[in-house]
């Protein structure tokens, strides 16, 4: 389990939400379509009322998964079910829409849809995250566009006294030939709103695409450039304050204290102090002023319990919690069975075996967190927040609030990044603390969090382990693996009770289901629950479970004398969709070569690895050298396969960022505990990719025709191993335990 608004004037933020009454009346002489399918009813009742456009329903007991509105200058606007956060799904959304509407995407005005059940189309929720947006709506957003040019079209035969089957269109215009007439879409958008919607009308055949399959601009390049974009740091509603927090040392303890808070009250600007859960805050009339303030707080907290996993104790580092899942001997749960592994091992000519950890990672996102709260004279409440999940943002906030969900506005900015961090997690989201400010003064509240309260409340890619295992035959090839993980994923600690089996999928994704044919497979899953704060981070477990998997395969090659390029090849002999993305990124590269070899300025050596996350699939390369006991990795190939593709320039430049993120992930970055506390407190202590270390990154998309798959996470998950694997190569090291950083390496 990650573009910003369109060229228009965004709204100021103290506006009001439209009512519904005002909305039809804003909506006249506009088309505003929705796409209908069944079982609206069920998961309108279990998410509570829709609320603006996403309670105008084209009939009862349906749901709206998304709404066009076609405005009288020809414009057209789109309430997305996701949120855009540079991952290009706006422009994605015009592009599919636009192709069956027949308007330019260039013409779009996308805006993120407000909570509502209309806008579940994620499996029945409402998410923007897992790589699953462009793939879950493409068949809804396609038929959306062809059902309104239809509505169009017979609106226009009916103006124009014609045979539909007479008109065609051409970029917002129906067009009659033969008389050679022609009516704007503007035009006749208010007789298009009275007809009844053939959710059944055709679409277009995709040899006829013009925007589809195109590397059409991004909607939000200008927006973005010209400073226009918005985003939840920028806003500011009339009247509010702003407050800065400071948060226990140790989660879970409280402030039970403050020894000079009439001093502080007293500081220039400042309006109030304030005790939260876990946390002090002052509200003033400006952030710095605020942020002064709280530091000057003198707090005495709670203690922390002395020892012990189950919370964040007063002892508690990494390297115990490291050492505990090693420790670990209950028996796992099965995640993937398939033939007798025992019998192979038992039969064996030789195994091998190998431990691989990987740390904490921070999302380490440039945009701090942020969040403004309203409470409203008629009970209402509004909430400007980051997020990923409206509704559920929407639930919680109004939990906080002590109101309705339906009595909650939630606006939702773009996103300057997605990574995984903008769900819920436990103590980590600053939104609460606004509500709770704003109620407490009585009027509207901005938090911001520092940089360095950012690293201390951020949740955590986990911490993880696993223990491989491998059997071959007297020629070297393997005859089964078995994996050993030990630990938690995030699925399992926020959706485990939606889970039917022990099994966190997140924990082990990158281990079981591999494409290689290894006749003999047991991997299981122990688990062993962190007490600090976990969370999503782009592309999940694959994020460190590949790189232990394809590592530990090119242990298995060398083990038994072969060539890891090879050894994949013969492993998937019955896999041509696999086997084409190998020779492909051979191709890319100039042809496959392990080394070490001479090139540009010493030796260099390259690693391979292959990744199925998110329904695509990817094959990697990397190139590394070492110089003064660092690897630095100059060249990445990947040849990426998603099935097929909407925008190739966005899929292009996704997989260069997750392959940046991957890069970075495998050299530098680290979150350490030690005595209860995080160890990074900003970017000077959480090291990240700098400049001088990116790779250049080469990208082939092959479209195998394959059902479409994710495109934001999955460059990412075969970058790290690729690099082990070149590392090894060149150095004859095996690093098992990331990041590489705290590994000297051996100059080749």
């Amino acid at each position: 389990m990650m573009d910003p608004m369109p060229h228009h004037p965004a709204a100021p933020v103290g506006a009001p939400t439209l009512s519904r009454r005002r909305l039809l009346g804003s909506a006249a002489g506009a088309l505003v379509l929705g796409v209908a399918l069944p079982g609206r009813a069920v998961r309108a009742e279990a998410q509570g009322p829709a609320e603006g456009a996403g309670a105008i329903a084209p009939k009862p007991g349906t749901r709206v998964p998304a709404f066009l509105e076609i405005r009288p200058d020809g414009t057209v606007r789109f309430l997305s079910p996701f949120v855009e956060g540079g991952q290009g799904i706006a422009t994605g959304m015009a592009q599919i829409v636009g192709e069956e509407l027949d308007v330019d995407p260039a013409r779009f005005l996308v805006e993120c849809a407000p909570p509502g059940p209309d806008y579940a189309v994620v499996n029945g929720i409402r998410m923007t995250g897992g790589s699953f947006s462009t793939r879950s709506s493409y068949a809804l957003m396609r038929q959306l566009g062809a059902t309104a040019r239809d509505m169009l079209l017979r609106a226009a035969a009916a103006r124009l006294k014609v045979r539909e089957a007479e008109l065609t269109t051409r970029d917002g215009t129906v067009i009659h030939a033969a008389s050679g007439r022609s009516l704007a879409y503007g035009a006749l958008a208010t007789d298009a709103m009275a007809l009844k919607p053939n959710e059944a009308a055709s679409l277009r055949p995709p040899e006829t695409f013009r925007y589809i399959g195109r590397p059409v601009a991004r909607i939000d390049v200008r927006d973005k450039s010209t400073g226009r974009a918005v985003y939840a740091i920028d806003q500011a509603v009339e009247g509010m304050l702003y407050a800065a927090v400071a948060h226990a040392p140790h989660p879970g303890t409280e402030p039970v204290g403050i020894d000079n808070e009439a001093t502080v009250r007293a500081m220039p600007g400042v309006h109030s102090v304030h005790r939260l859960p876990g946390a002090v805050a002052v509200a003033a009339d400006s952030w710095w002023r605020a942020r002064k303030a709280v530091e000057a707080l003198s707090v005495r907290w709670s203690r922390p319990k002395p020892t012990g996993l189950d919370t964040v104790a007063a002892d508690f580092s990494s390297d115990g919690l490291l050492a505990a899942l090693k420790a670990s001997a209950e028996a796992g749960h099965v995640a993937e069975a398939e033939g007798d592994a025992g019998a192979a091992f038992a039969g064996a000519a030789k195994v091998i075996e190998a431990e691989y950890a990987a740390p904490y990672l921070a999302h380490a996102q440039l945009e701090p967190p942020s969040a403004i709260a309203r409470v409203n004279g008629d009970g209402t409440l509004d909430v400007w927040l980051p997020n990923q999940m409206p509704e559920l943002f929407q639930a919680v906030s109004a939990k906080v609030a002590g109101v309705e969900p339906d009595k909650v506005r939630l606006h939702s900015p773009m996103l300057g990044g997605f990574f995984g961090r903008h769900f819920i997690y436990e103590n980590g989201n600053p939104f609460p603390q606004a509500i709770l400010l704003a109620k407490a003064t009585g009027r509207p509240v901005k938090v911001l969090w520092s940089r360095e309260e950012e690293f201390a409340r951020d949740g955590l890619r986990p911490l993880s382990f696993s223990r491989f295992r491998a059997a071959l035959d007297a020629a070297g090839h393997p005859t089964a693996i078995e994996a050993r993980t030990v630990g938690e994923g995030p699925i399992g600690r926020y959706f485990g009770v939606l889970m039917k089996t022990p099994v966190d999928p997140s924990a082990v994704e990158g281990i079981v289901e591999k494409p290689y044919a290894i006749p003999n497979r047991r991997m299981t899953f122990t688990k062993v629950a962190h007490p600090v704060t976990i969370a999503f981070w782009r592309s999940v477990g694959h994020s460190m479970n590949d790189a232990f998997y394809e590592s530990f395969l090119d242990e298995v090659a060398q083990a038994g004398g072969h060539d890891p390029f090879d050894l994949r090849v013969a492993l998937l002999k019955d896999k041509p969709r696999h086997l084409r993305l190998l020779r492909e990124v051979a191709d890319l590269a100039g042809g496959w070569k392990r080394g070490p070899y001479e090139a540009e300025g010493g030796k260099r050596a390259r690693g391979v690895a292959l990744a199925s996350p998110f329904g695509s699939e990817t094959a990697t390369i990397a190139e590394v050298s070492v110089a003064e006991g660092e690897a630095r990795v100059h060249n990445l190939w990947i040849a990426f396969d998603p099935g097929s593709v909407v925008n190739p320039a966005i899929v292009k430049a996704q997989v260069e960022s997750a392959a940046a993120l991957g890069t970075s992930s495998v050299l530098f970055e680290q979150v350490v505990y030690r005595d209860g506390v995080r160890q990074s407190q900003n970017f000077d202590t959480y090291p990240i990719l700098r400049r001088e270390h990116m790779p250049a990154v080469h990208v082939r998309i092959v479209e195998s025709g394959a059902p479409m798959g994710g495109v934001g996470e999955p460059g990412l998950p075969g970058v790290p191993p690729a690099i082990l694997n070149a590392v090894a190569a060149l150095t004859g090291q095996r690093v098992r335990t990331l990041p590489i950083a705290n590994t000297r390496l051996a100059g080749a």
